[in-house]
């Protein structure tokens, strides 16, 4: 059984995500502190996160900072409807996506089972867990594993998701919808500003320098591809 720890200091809220996630067969861990979310991640390591931003003491950013220092769990973040400032924040720290408030019950059972499909190492058609390189950069889909220059590189299940379509097709051009309905595996219904925070993100865990990427580069007007002969 996959295990949810579910992190939202509104009781009533939290319960209803208990409840509805329960029925769809996860095992739920409730937190209503940041505090709580750290001691519960600690000592249950779960396999996914629904974070709250606004948390009493530790605030839902910080927590997600944390965790990103020790691991790689998916994190979906909860954000005020008109906080655009929380959600970059959340993706920049290594969020997965995002949900605002007041948000469907559904349309979250419907991005927790995209997120953690997308993180699985997958039982995959033929071809799919083929091991892809470029030069010294070696991404492994069935071990989910990403080395550069013989050096792991630590991405979220929504980056190593990009960097894998990208990387399988060096030199084709996607645009940000094209890549955000690609791993996202639903009708996505956010913005699509977020591939570019993904896209940063992945630069700053692959690329000598960032600023000047010779991997993952930027087609203007019309998305992203990666290098043929990087």
């Amino acid at each position: 059984m996959q295990r949810i720890l579910v992190v939202e200091d509104e009781r009533k809220i939290n319960d209803l995500v208990k409840d509805y996630l329960s029925s769809l067969g996860y095992g739920l861990t409730q937190a209503f502190t940041g505090q709580e979310a750290l001691d519960a991640y600690k000592r249950q390591a779960p396999d996914l996160i629904v974070l709250d931003v606004m948390l009493p003491g530790v605030d839902g950013i910080e927590v997600a900072r944390r965790i990103r220092l020790e691991g790689g769990v998916p994190i979906i973040m909860l954000t005020a409807r008109d906080s655009e400032a929380d959600k970059l924040l959340g993706l920049e720290i290594g969020a997965d996506d995002y949900l605002t408030k007041p948000f469907s019950i559904r349309e979250l059972g419907a991005r927790v089972r995209a997120v953690l499909r997308r993180f699985a190492a997958s039982d995959a058609a033929v071809g799919e867990n083929e091991v892809l390189t470029l030069a010294d950069l070696i991404l492994d889909p069935a071990r989910r594993r990403v080395e550069r220059g013989g050096r792991e590189i630590t991405l979220t299940s929504a980056q190593f998701e990009i960097l894998r379509l990208l990387l399988s097709n060096p030199g084709k051009v996607y645009s940000r919808r094209e890549l955000i309905e690609k791993i996202s595996g639903y009708d996505y219904e956010g913005y699509e500003r977020t591939v570019d925070v993904h896209v940063k993100n992945i630069r700053k865990a692959l690329e000598d320098d960032p600023a000047n990427p010779r991997f993952l580069l930027t087609v203007w007007g019309a998305g992203y591809k990666m290098a043929e002969r990087p």
